[in-house]
């Protein structure tokens, strides 16, 4: 039996965009990814090859907690430690290696921002409700999740996501039963 041949199109106007690789998540820094050290050769070789079509993204914490809207200061209450205000200017610079590529390569900073707040049901869990929190989390939306009205095609997908939350987005994240929301969120009635 002949094994399917994936063929895949080529790819034009296309833009590379490196998210935030900065020093505050490289070795040493206070949100180490462990990981950064394997991918960064393989990114510097992308970047060189496509250097003016590079554009990195700069993760730019705020100088106090209270400088942020909606969840982000909690967030950066807990995280007093990357505020601007206590964290070293490098730890919010690329990583050395990338540097070099600056300019032609460009640099975009994001800050958080926003105060709505919103309750996310849905399908799902691992894909598109995925997509829409982790977008909403960088807009600096209040996030609550309604556990029992989320689904997933995927039993292991859901289950994943929903202990990624639980630990990884403690601070961003709000979950909570349906019978917990009406007891929070009164109807317009």
């Amino acid at each position: 039996m002949l094994a399917d041949v994936v063929r895949f199109e080529p790819i034009a106007d296309a833009v590379h965009l490196a998210i935030d690789m900065q020093s505050i998540f490289a070795r040493g820094g206070i949100w180490e990814t462990p990981w950064m050290e394997r991918v960064l050769p393989t990114i510097v070789g992308i970047t060189a090859r496509y250097t003016a079509r590079t554009v990195f993204t700069r993760f730019i914490t705020p100088l106090h907690a209270d400088d942020r809207p909606g969840r982000w200061q909690r967030y950066f209450g807990k995280w007093q430690c990357a505020t601007r205000a206590v964290l070293p200017s490098s730890q919010l610079e690329l990583v050395p290696a990338l540097r070099q590529f600056v300019p032609p390569a460009r640099v975009i900073d994001k800050p958080a921002y926003s105060a709505f707040t919103l309750v996310i049901t849905g399908s799902e869990t691992d894909v598109c409700v995925l997509a829409t929190v982790l977008h909403a989390i960088d807009l600096g939306f209040r996030v609550v999740i309604v556990e029992d009205a989320l689904c997933s095609s995927s039993d292991a997908g859901h289950d994943a996501l929903m202990t990624l939350y639980r630990n990884r987005f403690a601070e961003q994240i709000e979950l909570i039963n349906s019978e917990e929301l009406t007891s929070l969120w009164h109807s317009d009635s």
